[in-house]
């Protein structure tokens, strides 16, 4: 037999970047213990609008934990109580029948928000265009398979390329600090052959875009990497800080 439960929902509502928030509570009944958070959300909205109210906003695609735009803080956590999930993939079985449910947008001043859970993170498409990429000549696919690579760094490479974008590290961090995000489209690339060419400038753009959009600061407080949905891992951000002292010190 289904199992199901019920809620109270204190949901973050807020018109717009200029607008001020505010919580506003509202119920929902016989929720599958099986269904998605975002599910959930679907049925919270379908019920809002019966009720001729404003649906909730909030932001979602794939729901299959791979575009990372499911960034909502749940109870207290980015994505919720979960671990080594998104939103996406957060299952109602997680929760007690009876149970109020905190749900807020990811809180960071390079993260204004848009409109009640939907925050802009246009400034990470901002980091990735002062450099994250490589614009050398490569050649063709033949020619890349045709490098070899040590296994231990095509894995390292691998994990930290598997970094979805999602915020949750700054939404995790007390000093709402970029540094996991960058530090893993950074090691990416600086770990191949292809990307060393550009390595230098690359980490030295990529950090100054990062300051200069209103990231904090690291204290290796170490919550980014508890919470990455993606496992990506604090040595990430030692091999950025060595890219860019040795990048500074070439200068």
């Amino acid at each position: 037999m289904e199992k199901t439960i019920n809620l109270t929902l204190k949901v973050w509502r807020q018109n717009g970047p200029r607008e001020k928030g505010r919580f506003e509570t509202y119920k929902v009944d016989k929720i599958s213990t099986d269904s998605s958070f975002l599910e959930m959300m679907d049925i919270l909205n379908e019920q809002l609008i019966s009720e001729n109210k404003e649906p909730v906003a909030f932001d979602h695609d794939c729901r299959e934990g791979i575009c990372g735009m499911c960034s909502l803080y749940i109870n207290g956590r980015p994505h919720g109580p979960d671990d080594d999930v998104t939103t996406c993939q957060l299952h109602m079985r997680k929760f007690k029948d009876g149970q109020t449910v905190t749900i807020e947008p990811w809180r960071s001043a390079a993260f204004p928000v848009i409109k009640d859970l939907i925050v802009n993170r246009s400034a990470f498409d901002q980091i990735i265009a002062s450099g994250g990429y490589v614009s050398v000549s490569t050649g063709g696919v033949p020619d890349a398979n045709a490098i070899p690579i040590a296994k231990v760094d095509a894995d390292e490479s691998m994990d930290a390329a598997s970094c979805i974008g999602c915020g949750a590290c700054v939404a995790a961090c007390k000093n709402g600090s970029a540094m996991l995000f960058v530090s893993a489209k950074v090691s990416h690339l600086a770990l191949l052959p292809q990307g060393r060419v550009e390595g230098a400038r690359r980490a030295k753009a990529m950090v100054a875009k990062m300051d200069e959009l209103g990231f904090g600061n690291c204290t290796n407080t170490g919550a980014c990497e508890v919470e990455c949905p993606k496992n990506i891992s604090l040595s990430n951000i030692a091999r950025l800080n060595r890219e860019f002292l040795s990048a500074k010190l070439r200068d």
